[in-house]
């Protein structure tokens, strides 16, 4: 593990793997770097790859109050750290975040990958409520860590309040409690879960939007319209996967697509 310091102070850190161009790779919402360790081994043969922690996870600090901005600023510092320019890759509420910073670092952040940024075109699909960081911050303020946690799950992922019930119970929960104050830091990237259309079209650099064939159908038309509004996007589906897609089905798209 390595360390960069952030234009604010916060210590980020890292995991550095591999040789070759720069790719850095950021988190969804819930999930610290470890989610993108298998990701990260799979793309290190031709790549040096930088998997971070973003500000409030595991490794890395965090310095209040939390903006969005901060967050570009952690990747700048990476960036950094990677010798001045990089590939960016980010999936779920990262993809999101991905396509700030890139709008916000266009002359270090060289090529644009996307996973399913979860923001919605159409109503097919139920959206989160509107106030979900308001929810996230004062649920953690009250020491409901865990409520925060089946919020997420429930109200703004969707699932079914029987897994979410026997959620609670699994050894894994403890670790989302200790997350749940990033929550809100997600949902603030969201907004209102509407398309930053007039932003993402500043954005030049060479784009590629996957999605999965069994995920979300939400997820299929909000890459759709990303494509078409990047002015140098490009679209892959990859057929039987979800939200949570297997790294093996990823790690080759995304070579192919750096590498060219």
């Amino acid at each position: 593990m390595k360390n960069v310091i952030s234009k604010d102070g916060t210590t980020i850190a890292f995991d550095q793997l591999g040789k070759g161009p720069a790719v850095i790779l950021i988190c969804g919402g819930s999930v610290d770097r470890t989610s993108n360790a298998p990701l990260a081994a799979l793309l290190a043969e031709p790549f040096t790859v930088f998997n971070y922690d973003r500000r409030g996870r595991a490794d890395s600090g965090d310095t209040p109050p939390y903006a969005i901005t901060r967050e570009v600023e952690d990747i700048d510092a990476v960036v950094a750290a990677a010798g001045g320019t990089a590939f960016l890759y980010g999936t779920s509420s990262g993809a999101a975040l991905a396509l700030e910073a890139a709008r916000k670092l266009p002359n270090k952040i060289t090529k644009l990958a996307l996973w399913e940024p979860p923001y919605f075109v159409d109503d097919s699909y139920p959206r989160p409520p509107t106030d979900t960081a308001k929810t996230y911050t004062e649920l953690v303020a009250a020491g409901r860590r865990g409520d925060a946690v089946e919020f997420f799950m429930a109200k703004v992922v969707g699932l079914p309040p029987e897994f979410v019930a026997e959620a609670r119970k699994s050894p894994w929960w403890p670790a989302q409690e200790a997350l749940a104050h990033t929550l809100a830091y997600d949902a603030t990237i969201m907004g209102d879960y509407s398309l930053p259309t007039e932003r993402i079209a500043t954005i030049k650099i060479p784009t590629i939007v996957i999605d999965g064939g069994a995920s979300f159908p939400f997820m299929h038309a909000t890459a759709d319209a990303i494509a078409k509004i990047v002015p140098n996007a490009q679209r892959r589906t990859l057929e039987g996967q979800r939200h949570d897609v297997a790294p093996e089905a990823l790690a080759p798209v995304l070579k192919e697509f750096f590498s060219r």
